[in-house]
């Protein structure tokens, strides 16, 4: 590792931002910390309360799991994860602002707590932020292509996330796999094709995309059954139903609604009111939707369990932990079911 090295015209350390030696994980905070907002920049506040409850930095694992196993420089992926983990979250705190959520990590989300044009800036300086980590690991690793491949990964994300601003009418279970995987697969991909790349090791991406299109709508499924049974930490149970957002099982208690029924549902989704929220959220919980998403959220488990399967060695040592995680957040998620 070089003492020190420049982008442009500006200077980093690695032996100043790193300066104890301890596991992937812990260099990861201790870096991450390091380069959030301080000394009373306008957006200092805000940053500490929303990575004050950091969440379960699925995908910066990932990429610091994926570099110890294939033997990449271990600074450049530190860049890597906290560029990928950043774009995370800068969607995160811009979701929050789309949806009108209060709560994020059972407490209050930076908008609601700071006003949305702070929400913003300090989203807009996460991307920001994003770009300069995959910049420093471009430059250290020589893998030049870092950037184009954030870029990739982080449009991909959008489009799947704007899906979901398609209020034509409440998406079938088609459409919603289809926005369910568009926006939650392209940043776990992104954290392993970085590394990939970074280790000279291309030709692992295009077998392990599909296990994380799998795993990301199987990751969806459980937050939407916690959001109905009002588990995930939102401010109200079946805040995906108040505000019309796409929800597995919402789309499975649509579907089973005989048609003059789901008539009336439909126009009660089209409009804005929340009169008759409670009658449909009575009527959601008491129907057998909950039970279908988790029987199809475990299906989904299957799925990604087998394709698991099949990937090259090194990617099963990568994954394995993601796994373990993704069962036991289904287990909990199924125990809960009534």
């Amino acid at each position: 590792m070089p003492d020190s090295y420049f982008i442009g015209d500006k200077q980093y350390s690695p032996s100043n931002t790193f300066p104890n030696a301890g596991t992937p994980e812990h260099n990861f905070n201790q870096f991450l910390t390091s380069i959030l907002p301080s000394n009373n920049h306008p957006l200092e506040a805000a940053s500490a309360h929303h990575f004050s409850a950091p969440g379960k930095q699925l995908r910066a694992k990932l990429a610091l799991s994926a570099g110890d196993k294939f033997g990449a420089d271990s600074t450049s992926c530190i860049h890597w994860a906290t560029a990928v983990e950043l774009l995370h979250n800068a969607s995160l705190i811009h979701d929050d602002i789309c949806d009108g959520d209060s709560i994020r990590r059972n407490k209050a989300s930076v908008w609601s707590k700071y006003g949305r044009d702070i929400a913003i800036a300090l989203g807009d300086w996460m991307i920001a932020e994003a770009f300069e980590q995959a910049a420093k690991a471009s430059h250290l690793s020589g893998s030049f292509g870092l950037v184009s491949k954030l870029s990739t990964h982080m449009k991909s994300t959008i489009a799947g996330q704007s899906l979901e601003f398609e209020r034509t009418e409440y998406p079938d279970i088609d459409k919603y796999l289809l926005i369910s995987a568009g926006k939650t697969a392209p940043l776990f991909v992104a954290a392993i094709d970085g590394v990939a790349e970074i280790a000279g090791r291309i030709d692992l991406i295009e077998t392990v995309s599909p296990y994380f299109v799998a795993m990301g709508v199987c990751y969806q499924y459980a937050n939407d059954i916690q959001n109905i049974l009002g588990t995930d930490g939102a401010a109200s149970p079946s805040s995906d139903l108040k505000r019309r957002a796409p929800n597995a099982v919402i789309v499975y208690f649509r579907s089973a609604l005989k048609p003059e029924k789901r008539a009336q549902f439909d126009s009660w989704l089209a409009g804005k009111s929340q009169t008759k929220a409670n009658y449909w959220q009575k009527k959601l919980i008491k129907s057998g939707a909950i039970l279908t998403a988790a029987e199809e959220m475990n299906k989904l488990l299957t799925e990604a369990e087998g394709v698991s399967g099949t990937l090259p060695k090194e990617c099963i040592r990568v994954i394995s932990p993601i796994q373990r995680q993704l069962n036991h957040v289904c287990k909990q998620v199924g125990s809960a079911c009534p």
